[in-house]
């Protein structure tokens, strides 16, 4: 029985459903917050979703400051600034509003604001976490307008440290957000490009959760319907961005992998973080450049699996089939073919891929692999997702 002992947690208060964002005011009521800091990223606080939604916060009265110095993929830099607005604005809480960057930049303003420790103390290592000043971490609404990252149910922030341009996961149980606002009308006007790269951040995170060794059977439940909400829903909403339907299922599908991944992620995430820190792309997007070029590499121990997920999401063929569902919902996206393809004018020398390799190995997420990253295996499947050669 030594191999049937884990750990399992599951997500906060989930206000999920069409409109239901008009309970702003009252979830901050619900939860103690008095005068928040709404953390977003620059391109949504230019757009009309943000201004309603600070109206239904000047409608109840509710004084708020506004803060959305948020990169794509957020830095110290980003960090400090918030913090700053933070405690210059008196704020005793947090309203995170946005994608998975500025939900993770929110989450970690409301956690470092009240600490005396640099934010590095509290990487996702062992421990680390107990090093917090846990009453001084400020309540958080997160309220998801992507539906792709999950962060809105997550205990975990990532921040790029930018001397070593390696992504950093920083944890704490009570970064989780008190509430979370899930309303699909808040994605609609999504662009495509977005859609596709967010949706495919929730498909890799419910595969990398089923395919990652350990004992959780209520993970992997979560992510077989996940991965099955994905194929069936993301090319809906992808070609349609008004479907309600499709969104609302996308959004339930990030929440699912985002839950289903506290077993453990892979390859697919360990390769792609070292990219997205070095050429700043879309966290999402990358994930699925090297999603086919992992699963080849994954085969061995993950075919019956992978089978078993094929089976239930009415795929034929096994393996093979599910690699193939994999390729049409790629080329149904736009999802590039190649790393090339991906990142314009790539030129890759001998120098930077032995770096980016040597990130992926040391990457949190590589030891959830199915098969052992080594240095070696994380140059092959580099070199193919250059090639464009599974």
């Amino acid at each position: 029985m030594t191999n049937l002992v884990s750990k399992w947690n599951y997500p906060t208060t989930v206000r999920f459903g069409a409109g239901r964002i008009k309970e702003l005011p009252e979830a901050l009521s619900a939860t103690g917050i008095k005068n928040p800091l709404f953390v977003t990223d620059p391109g949504l606080a230019k757009l009309p979703v943000v201004a309603s939604t600070l109206a239904l916060l000047d409608a109840a009265k509710v004084p708020h400051g506004v803060f959305s110095d948020v990169k794509p993929n957020p830095v110290e830099g980003n960090l400090t600034a918030g913090i700053e607005v933070f405690r210059k604005g008196g704020h005793d809480g947090v309203i995170a509003f946005g994608g998975g960057s500025a939900l993770d930049l929110g989450k970690l303003i409301a956690f470092q604001a009240g600490q005396t420790r640099p934010v590095w103390d509290f990487e996702d290592i062992g421990d680390w976490w107990t090093r917090a000043n846990s009453d001084a971490i400020a309540p958080i609404i997160a309220v998801p307008t992507t539906a792709g990252t999950g962060s809105e149910v997550g205990r975990a922030g990532v921040i790029t440290h930018e001397a070593s341009h390696t992504k950093k996961v920083i944890f704490h149980p009570k970064m989780l957000p008190a509430i979370v606002i899930a309303d699909p009308e808040l994605t609609v006007g999504m662009p495509p490009f977005i859609t596709a790269g967010t949706g495919m951040d929730a498909f890799a995170h419910c595969l990398e959760a089923y395919c990652a060794p350990g004992y959780h059977p209520m993970a992997d439940g979560i992510a077989v319907e996940g991965m099955r909400l994905v194929f069936e829903n993301l090319p809906k909403a992808y070609a349609n961005g008004s479907d309600l339907t499709g969104r609302a299922h996308m959004m339930s599908a990030a929440a699912m992998g985002a839950t289903a991944f506290q077993k453990g992620l892979g390859a697919i995430h360990s390769l792609s973080h070292p990219i997205g820190a070095l050429y700043d792309t879309h966290h999402g997007m990358t994930n699925a450049v090297f999603m086919p070029y992992v699963l080849a590499f994954n085969r061995p121990a993950i075919e019956e699996r992978i089978g078993r997920v094929a089976a239930y999401c009415g795929i034929d063929g096994g393996f093979d089939g599910f690699v193939a569902a994999v390729m049409d919902l790629r080329r149904k996206l736009g999802v590039p073919e190649s790393l090339p393809e991906f990142i314009k004018g790539l030129a890759m020398d001998e120098e930077r891929k032995s770096l980016i390799v040597d990130m992926a190995v040391v990457d949190p997420t590589a030891g959830g692999n199915p098969v052992e990253l080594t240095k070696d295996a994380a140059r092959a499947i580099l070199e193919r997702a250059l090639a464009g050669r599974i």
